[in-house]
């Protein structure tokens, strides 16, 4: 059988995460509007700086830094803002963010985004926030 659409993407947000340069977490997200993919993105360094799976070495998980807590240490760039840089701002008026994520461990990571990402998503005119659970469902919020 084929999958519904939120489904569909949801998988693509995961094969995305695999991309991701972060040892804590991998994270993955799609921009789509009317069915499309517009953009992608994963959790990494910026262009041009090295990746924490390259140097070994993450701060906040040498310091025990819980999730959600101290970023101004983590020099990586969140999948949605990536994706969010990458795609152009006309298309994602009314669009949907797909995000997926997962521990280092391989179990799922809650990808609801964090107060900074939502902001921006929002910023977007993004309308729909679709992200994975820790259960490995999805949830979907509207945020017209």
């Amino acid at each position: 059988m084929r999958p519904e659409w939120d489904t569909y993407f949801i998988e693509i947000a995961k094969v995305v995460s695999s991309r991701a340069t972060c040892l804590r977490r991998r994270y993955g997200a799609v921009i789509v509007k009317d069915k499309v993919i517009i953009s992608t993105g994963y959790n990494g360094s910026p262009r041009g700086m090295k990746n924490c799976i390259d140097t070994g070495k993450c701060i906040r998980q040498e310091k025990n830094i819980p999730s959600g807590e101290r970023y101004e240490l983590c020099e990586a760039v969140h999948a949605e803002q990536n994706a969010l840089v990458n795609a152009p701002p006309d298309r994602m008026k009314d669009s949907t963010i797909y995000i997926a994520g997962f521990e280092e461990d391989q179990t799922f990571a809650d990808s609801r985004p964090c107060k900074l990402c939502d902001r921006m998503i929002k910023n977007a005119q993004i309308k729909n926030i679709i992200h994975l659970n820790k259960n490995g469902g999805f949830e979907k919020i509207d945020i017209s």
